[in-house]
């Protein structure tokens, strides 16, 4: 069928074309003119409407013949468009996922590359000091004399520093390294009033010998963090869990969470140390009590600032059913 109709429609086409070009020729002769124009073009635009003619003839005998091309035409095409739009809204949310993972990729470049310096920092000797290590901590009270008191802090830690990166260099002086604007930021805040924690951290890597330390420094208000006999943390324990290892498997948690909650409030500490042999009063406990909920509860033993140690006991209650 296909072939017949492709053999009709060149056959159709060899009829037509003489008789638009003759049609064409005929006009140009009889000098016949459309709106105005010339023979010449006149006779043009006919062989021109004259092959639209033939298209549209062989368009509306493919339409009429073949279902076939009725199929591709009305249907295939508008499903595969409505498909390449689909796939374009698919595509959006897949070219920001490939944004995200560029982004982590240059993220990991950059870790990577900071890594293969520390490597180099290790080849070429002992790190005494790390980048972000908390070098110094001091005091600062509002006085008349900040300037004077944050001088005496300053050379507490340049001695301090020192005999760690350079324990045998005695005459070594003022390794510390500040940007001045750090030390006014910190006399500007410090003059307000109010008790302040100044944390004197590493900005680098530091090799045993370096003559100098790049430090920054970091002003933070003393405040109390907890009061003794605060409850910092807390879980219910139901019947289920009256066995030691899901016990010390809840305490390890509560300690964690305690760490996390001071940490929030401002405390720079990085362990909280526990007192009291919880560990006898817990099985004490649940030798008497059984079948019944319990409370775990982190308490404050004592009232600690910022930088204060954290210390806690461990109380396991009874909740009445």
């Amino acid at each position: 069928m296909a072939w017949i109709l492709i053999v009709f429609l060149i056959l159709l086409g060899g009829l037509i074309a003489p008789f638009g070009d003759i049609l064409g020729t005929k006009i140009g002769k009889t000098r016949f003119s459309i709106l105005k124009l010339r023979p010449k073009k006149t006779a043009t635009i006919i062989t021109i409407i004259t092959g639209g003619f033939i298209s549209s003839i062989s368009i509306g005998l493919l339409i009429l013949v073949s279902e076939e091309f009725r199929q591709r035409l009305f249907v295939d095409i508008p499903f595969l468009q409505k498909t390449l739009d689909e796939s374009k809204k698919a595509l959006i949310p897949l070219q920001e996922e490939r944004k995200e993972l560029e982004e982590k990729i240059i993220q990991k470049e950059k870790e990577l590359n900071q890594l293969k310096n520390n490597i180099k920092e290790f080849r070429r000797g002992n790190i005494v000091i790390k980048r972000g290590q908390t070098l110094f901590i001091a005091e600062i009270n509002s006085s008349a004399n900040i300037k004077l008191d944050l001088t005496k802090i300053l050379n507490e830690a340049d001695k301090f520093v020192r005999k760690i990166v350079l324990p045998v260099n005695k005459e070594a002086k003022n390794i510390l390294l500040w940007r001045p604007s750090d030390i006014t930021n910190i006399e500007t805040t410090a003059a307000k009033g109010g008790n302040w924690i100044l944390l004197i951290k590493s900005a680098t890597n530091v090799l045993k010998g370096d003559n100098y330390v790049f430090v920054s420094p970091d002003l933070l208000e003393n405040k109390f963090v907890v009061n003794k006999g605060d409850v910092i943390t807390s879980s219910i324990l139901g019947e289920s869990d009256l066995n030691f290892k899901s016990i010390n498997l809840k305490i390890k948690s509560l300690l964690r969470e305690t760490r996390d909650e001071i940490k929030s409030k401002g405390s720079q500490v990085n362990e909280i140390n526990t007192n009291g042999n919880f560990v006898k009063k817990i099985r004490d406990f649940l030798q008497e009590n059984q079948n019944i909920k319990f409370k775990l509860e982190i308490v404050s033993l004592r009232d600690s600032k910022t930088v204060e140690p954290i210390v806690v006991e461990i109380n396991i209650l009874k909740i009445a059913s």
